[in-house]
């Protein structure tokens, strides 16, 4: 099994030392969480699912890359993760740069210190690769620390697009059918409609208003309650499949937690919708559901040409798409992403990003299964 995010579904292919990596996997982070606590200040107080963070998809990439066969150069390649976690010190912890470098030189020493007892004989390239992958993590996770603290964080008014015209246009067809109507049965079917409609557009405010609202510098207020993941997963591969055909698979393990479930159904549905919109047409799209070391990760991934490097941050800000969207003619009005980053961060987590031609794009939600564990947690906008 791997959490590495790509969404890796055969890791059995993977070189020998690779697989023997993630096999360790719990040998090395138990290792790792108690050198953190006996030697950073800033981590003692802080919980098992905020300390581990996104730091099991890191080292399961690392192993990814130790295969040369693996279509992955390190562990940052084509992905956030990093960022991420450093975005997560900023906004949840009380991190510093110092205590975010420690942490990471702490892990390459584990990783080594585990790998040798367990007498993993790593080759150069091996070894090349792991320590490549570390000092990447680092520069990107203290970049992505500094932008929180740095507030390089846009705000953006609200605009009206075609997305909401479009069940607008809809409701006011609907109603002036209704005026010229005698039959009550057609009436109520149309009104059905335009109901419909309605609530849709309603659903856009409330994402666009909770956006907004976040980017402002508050939190999404969360509904908390506590349900199986598993049960939004197939209520939206049911609505999914009714739109789009039986393109959608689904990978779910039993995750119980506490969750804002409207929030949470909605953000899934942004997710699937991209991977629709933008992945190869006819090509599967995948659901997946796993725990790790109490956090949930949620991910969808898709096929199709990769999000460049330069436009992979400023999909998730308010009303900023990748210019291959703009280009490509594709309808949106640049919410969704920003409103999942807002439901993920708001939960006390993240949403992360793989990208590659090799192997496609998936965007997972890591987020604590208790959702309520950091009530009063700064937000990104509230850290800048």
């Amino acid at each position: 099994m791997t959490f590495a995010s790509d969404q890796n579904q055969a890791p059995s292919t993977l070189s020998a030392n690779a697989q023997r990596m993630l096999e360790l996997r719990d040998q090395v982070f138990a290792t790792w969480l108690q050198r953190v606590k006996e030697r950073i200040a800033e981590a003692r107080n802080v919980e098992l699912p905020i300390l581990i963070d996104t730091m099991p998809v890191f080292y399961d990439n690392i192993a990814e890359s130790l295969s040369p066969d693996y279509p992955r150069t390190s562990a940052v390649d084509g992905t956030t993760v990093a960022a991420e976690h450093g975005g997560e010190r900023a906004r949840i912890t009380a991190y510093n740069q110092t205590a975010l470098i420690e942490e990471y030189q702490i892990f390459r020493a584990t990783i080594f210190d585990v790998l040798h007892r367990e007498d993993v004989r790593l080759d150069f390239n091996e070894t090349h690769a792991i320590n490549s992958s570390i000092d990447s993590g680092i520069q990107e996770a203290v970049e992505a620390f500094s932008l929180v603290h740095s507030g390089f964080r846009e705000r953006f008014a609200a605009a009206l697009t075609h997305d909401l015209r479009g069940p607008l246009a809809a409701t006011m067809t609907a109603l002036e059918l209704i005026a010229l109507l005698d039959d009550p049965a057609r009436i109520r079917a149309v009104a059905a409609k335009a109901l419909s409609s309605t609530r849709r557009m309603a659903d856009m405010v409330d994402e666009l208003l909770h956006t907004m609202k976040f980017h402002s510098g508050e939190r999404i207020e969360l509904g908390l309650s506590r349900f199986d993941m598993r049960e939004i997963v197939a209520e939206v591969q049911a609505e999914a499949a009714a739109a789009w055909g039986p393109r959608f698979e689904v990978d779910a393990r039993p995750v119980t937690g506490y969750w804002d479930r409207a929030a949470l159904k909605r953000t899934l549905e942004n997710l699937v919708s991209n991977a629709v919109k933008y992945g190869s047409e006819g090509t599967p799209v995948t659901i997946k559901v796993d725990e790790v070391y109490g956090r949930l990760l949620l991910s969808v991934h898709n096929e199709g040409a990769p999000i460049p490097p330069d436009e992979q941050e400023c999909i998730f800000q308010m009303y900023r798409r990748a210019e291959s969207a703009i280009s490509g003619d594709k309808q949106g009005w640049g919410i969704g992403l920003p409103y999942v980053r807002a439901v993920a961060e708001s939960h006390g987590g993240s949403i992360g990003l793989d990208t590659s031609h090799e192997r496609g794009t998936t965007f997972v939600v890591d987020i604590p299964v208790d959702g309520g564990l950091y009530p009063n947690a700064p937000t990104l906008s509230q850290a800048a």
